[in-house]
């Protein structure tokens, strides 16, 4: 008992001694639900007391992994009189957590040229599993014009303006093998045939789902787990028909080792890569602080085409069961006439051999 107080009274001491109490101090609550982040949100979460980039959006800030580890890792320069000296503060090294990423990175064609701040905000950022295709190239566009980019891209690929729009950029530039279509909800009011849509925001769609969890517009069991069925009842009920389901191809593993490969200039890397391919795919549905929640879709449904993803489309990497049954109908009945007329005379040729005889 003595040894504990004696811990408690040292602990006590070396706080006054610091100058730093529990309600000014930056590693200490406010009583908010803020955690150990809530003296920093406190002037940084409020626009009446910061501006600009010095803003921190508490809800978006709160999902990554720096608010878990909290504003003094990497902000350990702070002291207790930070808000009243005006003077900015210094930050700890993206490298000193992330070295196996700058070492991937700094091989890359970027390196040199962008630093990580250049594309990660640190408190917004997440997991790429988290965010949208369209939140990727966001990134992109804001170092590459996506006019300059068009222009460069439609000298050997065609539909250009299609393929930058509906494909994440790293897709094509990074070195990842295994890729997986991620479904949206998007407005079906949007010029989707030029590759622009718009993606249902998570407000509009708690909405239509009468506060009810958004994914249970599609995953009506409640399982977790959306069925071909479930994908082809969406499709057609007529409740949604302001909604569709739109893919997009994004790598299953992100990289940092930006670059340009050679194989992706080959149409059959995407186009002829087949049904097996194509299999895996998941529902990404908008969440309120921004970010996505992926839920696994039963295998083979953007090759559904007429059903289950009736708005996904990719020549040569999806298959239709019914379409392929139609077409070899459509085949056999274009062949029955020639064919048919032909072993009819074969089988006829003696009698016309004797006719034309005759007539000799």
């Amino acid at each position: 008992m003595k040894v504990m107080m004696f811990l408690l009274l040292a602990l006590v001491a070396c706080e006054l001694g610091t100058g730093r109490t529990a309600s000014s101090s930056p590693g200490y609550s406010y009583g908010d639900q803020t955690g150990k982040n809530g003296a920093c949100l406190s002037c940084h979460a409020d626009t009446a007391k910061v501006k600009g980039t010095r803003y921190i959006d508490p809800a978006k800030y709160a999902h990554t992994n720096h608010s878990r580890i909290g504003c003094l890792a990497c902000h350990d320069e702070v002291t207790g009189g930070h808000g009243g000296s005006g003077r900015t503060t210094g930050k700890t090294s993206c490298v000193v957590c992330h070295g196996d990423i700058n070492v991937e990175y700094s091989r890359s064609s970027h390196a040199g040229n962008a630093t990580c701040n250049g594309c990660h905000n640190p408190h917004r950022v997440n997991s790429p599993n988290e965010i949208s295709g369209q939140d990727m190239n966001r990134m992109c566009s804001s170092c590459h014009d996506i006019y300059s980019v068009s222009a460069s891209h439609g000298k050997w690929l065609p539909q250009a303006d299609l393929h930058i729009t509906m494909l994440p950029c790293i897709t094509c530039h990074t070195g990842s093998k295994n890729y997986v279509i991620n479904l949206y909800i998007v407005k079906r009011s949007t010029e989707e045939r030029s590759g622009k849509f718009d993606l249902a925001s998570h407000g509009e769609l708690r909405k239509l789902a009468e506060g009810r969890d958004i994914i249970s517009l599609i995953d009506t069991n409640g399982d977790g787990y959306v069925s071909l069925a479930e994908l082809r009842n969406f499709n057609r009920n007529p409740q949604y028909k302001d909604l569709h389901l739109y893919g997009m191809m994004i790598p299953e593993q992100v990289t940092h080792s930006f670059q340009i490969l050679d194989n992706r200039r080959d149409c059959t890397f995407c186009h002829a890569s087949g049904p097996g391919a194509m299999q895996t795919s998941i529902i990404a549905v908008p969440e309120a602080n921004g970010t996505f929640r992926k839920v696994a879709v039963e295998k083979g449904a953007v090759l559904d085409a007429l059903y289950a993803t009736p708005h996904f489309y990719m020549m040569g990497g999806t298959r239709n069961s019914t379409l392929n049954k139609i077409g070899l109908v459509i085949l056999a009945g274009g062949l029955v006439m020639p064919v048919g007329h032909g072993f009819l005379r074969f089988l006829t040729r003696k009698i016309r051999k004797e006719r034309e005889d005759r007539h000799e």
